[in-house]
């Protein structure tokens, strides 16, 4: 029987030692869910946030109003600072977010634009020390109706681990 894709990604995380939180809106939990599929994910999946409004970023994650209003909400800057806040407010040593929109709602962001951040802990998990931690991000667009577009960001989320995890060895 060939495994799928997602469960290569959670056999390397294992390997390496990877626990997830994830700070997802556009997405609202497909990536954390899509990691519970694998059986014994429980040991890779420390916690997830769905985090829609600008509000709940702020108040759950950490993100600065002035990030959101500089660079707007699809940005790899907010998704970055929702990755770190992540990484602070959890036992995991991985975060991935992801800010975007799956159906058109302005004319600045294309629809099925999203940003995405991979933030790996380096050092103990102390708030003060930006160091203890790296980020990694990128914007994607992908096609198809709002829920292919959201199917699609949660699993290009979960296959660009191992792509992060090799450029972070590679940094360090």
């Amino acid at each position: 029987m060939k495994r799928e894709p997602i469960e290569d990604v959670a056999a390397f995380m294992k390997q390496h030692g990877l626990v997830l939180v994830t700070a997802e809106s556009c997405t609202a939990g497909l990536i954390a869910a899509r990691l519970a599929d694998i059986p014994g994910a429980g040991a890779l999946l420390d916690c997830a946030y769905v985090v829609y409004s600008c509000e709940a970023k702020e108040q759950c994650l950490g993100v600065k109003r002035e990030t959101i209003e500089r660079f707007n909400l699809t940005s790899e800057e907010v998704a970055r600072e929702m990755a770190a806040g992540a990484l602070k407010k959890s036992a995991a040593n991985l975060a991935i977010a992801n800010t975007g929109v799956a159906e058109a709602v302005d004319d600045e962001t294309p629809a099925g634009t999203q940003c995405f951040a991979w933030a790996f802990r380096t050092g103990k998990n102390d708030d003060a020390d930006d160091a203890a931690r790296v980020i990694f991000s990128e914007t994607r667009r992908f096609s198809g109706g709002r829920n292919e577009v959201r199917d699609a960001g949660a699993h290009y989320a979960l296959m660009r681990v191992p792509h992060y995890f090799a450029r972070l060895r590679e940094s360090s």
